[in-house]
């Protein structure tokens, strides 16, 4: 489609003419028009007035102008939820009546009703808006400075990779809907499941050449020994002071029920036996008498 607007984009335009269904909002200095429904036109509006709206197509390919705001414009990112889903491809609830359409083609994983997703929108062949949860080559590397190595960075999930880990887009330092930089969660810092679109935060672990970040939820290493030994204590009141496995438990166990790797484990198990909390046996780790009276 040929037009002197900017689709998905928000103009401020001026009132040409009034009709029973809307007005006609056009630029200066061109003849082409485009409506404004009625129900859309803020009220005691006459010709000559400028209206800040927003233009997309509606469900017939026409465009059309709203003076609703959208939760994503072109080029922009944004987290949108999943109205619906069919075998074509799924439907983002943008803020506006007509849904944004994610083509299947253009789903980083098959999306569901209901699922929260970071989508970036674009223009199709057609010039129709349409958005992608495949964003990987769409995200920006961090500028220089921008991020320094114990930062705190806060994110969405995009991509997750077993081999690789959990690729996060980062919000940037200073706020822009239209950029987000490139970040991941090693497999080695990966111990709890994720999802697509959760949004996560914590510190920024290295800074790239490249101006990739490595991410990690967790603390540095003497603040991370203070939260695991926390979180072992208030698994043990759970199960009545006892915590039913000890070092020599399997990887997996520690991190299915504590979320911590089996090294962090033993540091942590390592602080409390020090203060005098625990005692460490075999097969289990238990509470000592002072502690136990806490639990109770």
């Amino acid at each position: 489609m040929k037009t002197n607007f900017s689709i998905g984009q928000t103009e401020n335009l001026t009132v040409l003419r009034e009709t029973d269904f809307g007005v006609y909002l056009g630029k200066t200095g061109t003849e082409e028009s485009v409506l404004l429904p009625r129900k859309q036109v803020p009220e005691n509006t006459k010709p000559g007035d400028r209206i800040r709206v927003f233009l997309y197509l509606d469900s017939e390919d026409r465009l059309i102008a709203t003076t609703n705001t959208p939760k994503i414009q072109l080029g922009e990112f944004a987290r949108l939820e999943v109205k619906a889903a069919a075998k074509i491809g799924a439907f983002l609830d943008w803020g506006l009546e007509k849904d944004l359409f994610v083509p299947f083609h253009e789903q980083e994983e098959r999306l569901k009703a209901h699922d929260s997703v970071l989508a970036y929108m674009y223009l199709d062949r057609s010039s129709r808006l349409a958005a992608t949860t495949r964003i990987y080559n769409r995200l920006s590397a961090a500028e220089p400075g921008e991020f320094r190595r114990e930062d705190a960075f806060r994110g969405v999930v995009y991509r997750i990779e077993q081999n690789f880990g959990v690729f996060v887009a980062v919000y940037p330092k200073e706020a822009d809907p239209k950029r987000m930089i490139f970040g991941l969660i090693p497999s080695s810092q990966v111990l709890r499941r994720y999802r697509l679109g959760e949004e996560v935060s914590g510190r920024v672990v290295r800074v790239r050449k490249d101006g990739k970040l490595d991410l990690s939820e967790r603390n540095r290493a003497f603040e991370q020994i203070a939260a695991d030994a926390e979180t072992i204590l208030n698994k043990m009141a759970e199960y009545g002071g006892i915590l039913p496995f000890s070092e020599n438990a399997r990887p997996e166990v520690i991190r299915r029920e504590l979320g911590m790797s089996k090294n962090g484990f033993k540091k942590a198990l390592g602080s409390l036996l020090k203060a005098g909390k625990i005692q460490i046996g075999s097969d289990e780790v238990m509470l000592l008498s002072g502690d136990q009276e806490k639990l109770s």
